[in-house]
């Protein structure tokens, strides 16, 4: 074991030195200090493999300098894994610890770690806030139970809140919502609870409330206890472990006294709304009094609302103070799932048998590729084989680790529930379904078959096994051309470009036919900024990066039928293949196939697939400038072909038979739109609204947020380059903005026609 792996093993046996003590308390004035116990260490395999009702899966979740990362480090401060406080700006964060995210002060890529908190395991992921990096909370999200929502309390919800709730959404994850930054004079608790409620239509249940503001914040009042909690930080070196916590007497402030008052009331009243149990308890039990109501009662209560995700407990505090991330720790363990508690449909076939989803992905110089995996059933073991039913194959899994940002800790095995780092699975990729072996597969697969179970959209049921549903990667927004100093960096540009793709399913590599030329496609000008440092860092290759281009759709107006026939004779054989189809428009996201009742029943299967293929590679390269089709359905109506002719005979046919099909259709240019969002003084908003016209913008709203206007709008992607540096210009530095992808758009014909012939210029 490394150096670095047995003093991080030494902070996890230690770390419970801190537990005991962090649940040691007072009746009366409790003062919470958290302090080292020697004689508290518990046995490695407690540590390590808790019982899984003890574990909590969370991801931490917010926009852009939310303070996402602040308050993982105070995390992980306060339950005893690290030493000191790191700072986002002094880049010397645990889960920040590329060259990169050190450098520019903001999360790149998603890091996990695993520390304890009053007897449970918490396995957290920390997930980027910026638009460019939404697969790393896509599959991050995709593997967790919980999660827990970072507002800025002066700004409530802002663009890329919405993007990640929606992604928690669709996952169906409880949430917390943490209300951070409450030390800043402009923050508003009513204003952020507002912002919840109506921008992501959620239903929050306050739970604090706010002592003070700005720089008078000094704590919280706890409205399930009845508590203050008072961190009374004597300078800027006090660290935030200290706080008391004191019952609400008659002595306190009598505002402070009537707002904990209402608060509490209103807490009752909506969680009796939320939960019918609760509501039975008041009416039976306390009826005369529902504020006598006990608070181990309300907790019950306000975990069953959150779990059925009908309502997201609301805390406050502040990160960088120090203040309000201890009571964050209690309602993660308090209210958010453990792995048990949450149902996974199609892991059920595989009973105590391994199953596992691989998420991520990361290569290390020493060790090869990484493999971050979810185990959902089963117990993984180290130097045993795997078998990968996405890619047919066994592998040897030769390490198992626990993951601790870019330190880890050997161990033998892990359990279900937990989320482990596998080394030794060279051909595993992000989305892959790992079980115990192919017999494990397929018995799952005999127990699906036998009680009826069918595939749904979270997974597929096929003959070698049960696959869990993978991770859903977006399209690349942005596309240039990659280039090598020499073409003898070539080779090494190619193998780094693979190792990059394999880590980041949303960077796509493809050449282009006509030039030869490695095109580079990303999710915006940062994601492919950071890809091209990382080749120069990691790979010492200098590559030259041509012009950013956006990467437009093409779609259909209308519907089109049409035929074609391919016939060749080569020697004394005739060929032929001949087609009728027909296209019409869907929705955007869909570009389907499907064929007649009769002619799918009749169809052979190699000529069928053929069909597919000539469809689909159609939809790769529109009619009008070779952009990537969306938003077709097409219906094969009938299929001929002469007996000895080739499957790719038929695809070609069926190609070119699309092709005329979406001409005849109306062929039409999509472009990517993005919702923008700019805080701007109001001497300046004038200027920010001139630049906007010019950028074929279009605003939807002003808004005022204390002494600033918010201005939202949608702009065309294509229009935003450079936006940041013209955007500091012409305000002087006094704005920000964030955005984040709307939808696909129909350029209207004038900018269609603008872009034929600027486009027709370059070829």
């Amino acid at each position: 074991m490394s150096v670095r792996a047995l003093q991080t093993l030494k902070g996890i046996i230690w770390g419970r030195c801190f537990l005991r003590a962090g649940s040691q308390s007072c009746r009366c004035h409790l003062r919470r200090h958290y302090v080292a116990l020697p004689d508290d260490i518990k046995s490695l395999r407690a540590v390590l493999n808790p019982d899984i009702s003890k574990i909590r899966n969370i991801g931490i979740m917010a926009h852009i300098d939310a303070g996402k990362t602040t308050t993982t480090e105070r995390m992980l401060y306060y339950s005893g894994y690290t030493r000191a406080l790191g700072d986002v700006d002094d880049g010397d964060t645990v889960t920040d610890f590329m060259a990169q995210e050190r450098e520019r002060g903001i999360t790149i890529q998603s890091a996990a770690v695993t520390f304890d908190w009053k007897s449970h395991r918490i396995n957290l992921i920390d997930t980027p806030g910026h638009v460019d990096f939404t697969l790393e909370v896509e599959r991050a999200l995709r593997v967790l139970d919980g999660a827990v929502a970072v507002f800025d309390s002066s700004a409530g919800v802002e663009a890329q809140t919405l993007t990640v709730w929606r992604q928690a959404e669709k996952h169906q994850i409880p949430c917390i919502c943490f209300l951070n930054k409450m030390d800043k004079p402009t923050a508003d608790l009513n204003f952020s609870m507002e912002s919840i409620r109506l921008k992501l239509r959620a239903s929050p249940v306050l739970l604090q409330m706010p002592i003070g503001s700005g720089k008078n914040f000094t704590g919280v009042v706890d409205l399930l206890t009845n508590q203050k909690l008072i961190w009374n930080l004597t300078s800027t070196r006090d660290d935030g472990r200290t706080f008391e916590a004191k019952p609400l007497g008659q002595s306190e402030d009598p505002e402070l006294l009537e707002a904990a008052g209402e608060a509490r009331t209103a807490l009752v009243e909506q969680v009796a709304d939320l939960d019918d149990e609760f509501a039975e308890l008041l009416l039976t039990d306390f009826s005369d009094n529902f504020e006598a109501v006990p608070a181990k009662k309300l907790q019950e209560a306000v975990r069953r609302v959150t779990l059925a995700r009908k309502g997201v407990p609301v805390l406050c505090g502040s990160s960088l103070k120090n203040k309000g991330v201890q009571p964050l720790l209690d309602a993660i363990t308090a209210y958010l799932p453990a792995p048990n508690e949450r149902h996974h449909d199609l892991v059920r076939w595989y009973k105590d048998d391994l199953c596992a989803l691989a998420f991520k992905v990361l290569h290390d110089k020493q060790r090869g590729p990484l493999v971050f995996l979810r185990i959902y059933s089963g117990t993984l073991k180290a130097q045993t084989a795997v078998h990968n039913i996405n890619r047919n194959s066994t592998e040897r899994m030769s390490r198992l680790l626990v993951p601790f940002a870019d330190q880890h800790v050997e161990i033998p095995s892990m359990s279900a529930g937990n989320i482990a780092l596998t080394v030794g699975l060279k051909q595993t990729v992000t989305g892959d379904t790992i079980v115990s072996s192919k017999a494990s597969a397929a018995a799952a697969a005999r127990r699906a078959q036998s009680d009826g179970g069918t595939g749904t959209k979270r997974g597929d049921r096929s003959d070698i096994g049960i696959v869990l549903s993978g991770v859903e990667v977006p399209d690349p927004v942005f596309f240039c051309t990659i280039e090598p100093p020499t073409m003898a960096k070539q080779a090494d540009l190619e193998n780094a470009l693979n190792c990059l793709q394999r880590e980041d399913p949303s960077l796509k590599v493809r050449v282009d036919p006509d030039s030869g030329q490695t095109i580079l496609c990303g999710m915006g000008e940062l994601h492919i900024d950071i890809v091209h440092d990382r080749i120069r860092r990691e790979y010492g290759i200098e590559t030259h990066l041509g012009p950013l281009q956006v990467a437009y759709r093409e779609t259909i107006l209308q519907e089109a039928s049409t035929a074609d026939t391919l016939d060749r004779t080569i020697g004394d054989r005739r060929h032929l293949a001949a087609v009728s189809l027909s296209v019409r428009p869907v929705d955007f996201a869909s570009c389907e196939v499907a064929f007649t009742e009769e002619l799918r029943v009749q169809i052979q299967p190699e000529i069928k697939e053929a069909v597919e293929n000539g469809v689909h590679s159609s939809y790769l390269q529109g009619p009008l400038l070779g952009y990537p089709v969306r938003g077709v359905s097409s219906l094969i109506h009938s299929v001929s072909v002469e007996p000895g002719t080739s499957a790719t005979m038929v695809s070609a046919c069926v190609s070119r038979c699309m092709l005329k099909a979406l001409r005849l259709a109306g062929a039409q240019v999509l472009e990517p739109v993005m919702s923008l969002e700019v805080t701007v003084g109001e001497e300046h908003l004038s200027s920010v609204l001139g630049d906007l016209a010019q950028r074929r913008g279009t605003v939807r709203e002003i808004q005022s947020r204390h002494d600033n206007k918010v201005l939202l709008a949608t702009v065309p992607l294509a229009e935003m380059m450079g936006y940041s540096t013209v955007l500091r210009t012409v305000t002087s530095g006094n704005a920000t903005f964030s955005m984040e992808l709307n939808a696909y758009e129909a350029m209207n014909p004038h900018d269609q026609s603008a872009l034929l012939k600027r486009i027709s210029g370059l070829m």
